[in-house]
């Protein structure tokens, strides 16, 4: 009984490489050599040569499934099929014996073939960046996984704003991202340089989350802004913003620096003013010479009413006392 074994799996490897083709699909994935082996033992028989002919009727059944592709997330519900299938036709073997076999690898083969069509579909690849993990397909000619070949970093988008506007920057990819452990960090290359050499990149520590925001933008703000998005540790995307600050200020910005500045103009110099000189009675004494015209006229009006009061005074005075002598 061993050495048949011995003796079949020889022949099988090498008839495996006679047809290196059949060897890539999705049979030889799910099912491995000592099964296929069992099965056409049970079919034929121990000898060599019929193992190693009902082996190749046996690739050969599925040879259309050799370019298949599925979903890397339905490879384990496949891998049941196939074990499903494997039994099935142990069983049969059982049963019909030898002369079976070529009809009952077609029968499993086209029952593979549909249970594939019902598994979950690769989402299709979306451009023009990103890890897209959950594009991961298995193919068959091969035995391996795949995602889409696209680079990490992301094309430079260009944002422009008026000086004094909000500034927002969304990091948002078009494909789909795992529903847990997904973080952002944000980074920011100032000097209004356009780039994605993250040499020039310097943290963003305050900013937080898919969204980050400007308010108001000035032109100290124009530069490139990178936002990574992770999924637990691993890069997904890098997304690159080159903000450009254009524009005067707001208005009400305008307004308030023009007062600002007369306030500051007004209170380091005072207007000159040339006034009259107003003298007071006293400097008017001590100094006549600053007498016009008009008040020596108003001078000499004022002493004369001043003598005639006096006068009038005294002529009642004189005239009330020798009335009653």
């Amino acid at each position: 009984m061993a050495l048949g074994l011995v003796r079949a799996g020889a022949c099988l490897l090498l008839g495996l490489l006679v047809c290196p083709a059949c060897t890539r699909a999705c049979l030889m994935c799910f099912v491995t050599d000592k099964e296929r082996i069992r099965i056409c033992q049970m079919f034929v028989g121990m000898k060599a040569w019929k193992t190693k002919e009902c082996d190749e009727k046996f690739q050969l059944a599925f040879k259309d499934l050799l370019k298949t592709e599925i979903n890397y997330d339905e490879r384990n519900n496949l891998h049941d099929s196939f074990t499903q299938m494997v039994h099935s036709l142990q069983e049969t073997a059982v049963a019909k014996g030898e002369w079976v076999y070529i009809k009952a690898f077609s029968k499993a083969a086209e029952e593979m073939k549909k249970a594939i069509l019902q598994l979950k579909k690769v989402p299709a690849c979306v451009p023009p960046c990103g890890v897209q993990e959950l594009t991961r397909r298995f193919i068959c000619d091969g035995c391996y996984s795949l995602i889409c070949k696209l680079p990490l970093n992301c094309p430079v988008k260009d944002v422009t704003v008026n000086r004094g506007d909000q500034a927002m920057f969304s990091c948002v990819v078009d494909f789909q991202l795992p529903k847990e452990d997904i973080s952002y960090s944000w980074k920011f290359a100032k000097g209004g340089v356009r780039t994605q050499d993250m040499s020039y990149f310097r943290d963003l520590p305050r900013a937080r989350g898919s969204v980050a925001r400007i308010r108001p933008a000035k032109p100290v703000h124009a530069g490139t802004y990178s936002c990574v998005i992770r999924h637990d540790v691993r890069p997904v995307a890098r997304l690159y913003f080159f903000l450009n600050v254009t524009g005067p200020p707001p208005r009400a910005e305008t307004e308030l620096q023009v007062t600002f500045r007369e306030v500051v103009r007004w209170s380091r110099k005072e207007p000159e003013v040339v006034e009259p000189w107003k003298p007071g009675l006293g400097e008017l004494l001590t100094n006549p010479w600053a007498l016009t015209w008009e008040d020596l006229c108003l001078l000499a009006a004022l002493v004369a009413v001043m003598v005639a009061s006096l006068t009038v005074l005294v002529w009642m005075f004189c005239r009330w006392y020798f009335s009653g002598i």
